[in-house]
């Protein structure tokens, strides 16, 4: 079976070919086929500190908002407003490095910079019509400690996304960590410490939008985010991803495919997880696990090898 997958995904497979995220998007208009009904369009990163699914997914973000219409993106696990940021983008003061110095460490990064820098660019080349940047952290105050915090999170998460997309009326990108994004009800992540098993964000809003929620899955076969990631453990999905070559690239898990391969898109998979209690040393423990490929995503962009962010320099005169 895994050589016609390997085929399949050869054959039906949109190479990217750069990693900077100010190219042009030819490469990626593929993806235009993917989102063009999409209210609600989530980009899930597998490690939120590697550089390449950051710039792919600036990359996309750019797509989305200069050829597709949307008009906001949800960063995850911070406000923007609370630190300025949305202010910022819409040509408001401040240092944009200060800004970003008050935010999660997972948004302390030079790619997230050209993101903010971008963005600004971009509202003010169309101040008429301007992207807003927004947030959740899911009502987080301090470390859930039980399963009904965790799911309360995730509820949270995808409630605030729906109560700003309904008040504005905006097609909304939502960027986050894969384990919140996918359409997981339930999944299981592993460990933390223990696994756990609850519903996600992406299925509250698969169930509020349907079809018009599209779940994007960002993954990489082995790098350093920034721990030393090695190839995955044949059970991972991305054991099969990572065969079809040495280049990046996008796959629609929706296309026609033959029996053999919708049986392994269907079929329970693992795929990983890489996040700040990340042990290089179990890196099989480090998974989510409770669904499919095509359960949990409408597509995947693929990375074969990552490496880390470029942490945020501070801001000119701060020590």
């Amino acid at each position: 079976m895994v050589d016609e997958v390997t085929r399949w995904i050869r054959d039906n497979a949109h190479h990217l070919t750069t990693d900077e995220p100010t190219a042009p998007l030819t490469d990626l208009r593929p993806l235009a086929d993917v989102v063009r009904d999409a209210q609600v369009v989530a980009l899930g990163a597998a490690g939120r500190e590697s550089r390449e699914l950051s710039v792919l997914a600036h990359r996309m973000v750019r797509l989305l908002v200069e050829e597709e219409g949307f008009r906001t993106l949800v960063l995850e696990g911070d406000v923007p407003s609370r630190i300025g940021l949305d202010a910022y983008v819409n040509g408001g003061p401040g240092d944009p490095r200060a800004l970003l110095s008050a935010a999660r460490s997972f948004w302390r990064t030079e790619e997230i910079l050209d993101l903010v820098e971008w963005l600004r660019d971009h509202n003010r080349r169309h101040p008429r019509d301007p992207v807003r940047l927004t947030g959740s952290n899911g009502g987080v105050r301090q470390a859930p400690t039980s399963l009904d915090q965790l799911a309360t999170i995730e509820r949270c998460l995808a409630e605030d996304t729906i109560r700003w997309q309904e008040r504005t009326g905006h097609k909304v990108v939502y960027w986050g960590g894969l384990a919140h994004t996918s359409n997981g009800d339930p999944r299981t992540l592993s460990p933390s410490p223990t696994p756990t098993t609850h519903r996600n964000a992406g299925s509250h809003l698969r169930a509020r939008y349907g079809a018009r929620f599209v779940s994007l899955g960002l993954t990489f076969h082995h790098g350093n985010v920034p721990f030393p990631v090695p190839a995955p453990p044949p059970e991972f999905a991305e054991a099969v991803l990572g065969t079809a070559g040495t280049d990046a690239y996008l796959l629609d898990l929706r296309a026609a495919a033959p029996t053999a391969v919708r049986t392994w898109l269907a079929t329970p998979t693992r795929t990983r997880l890489i996040g700040p209690a990340y042990d290089p040393g179990a890196d099989a423990d480090h998974h989510m696990s409770g669904g499919s490929l095509a359960d949990w995503f409408d597509a995947v962009v693929h990375v074969p090898e990552a490496t880390p962010t470029r942490p945020l320099r501070h801001p000119a005169g701060a020590e």
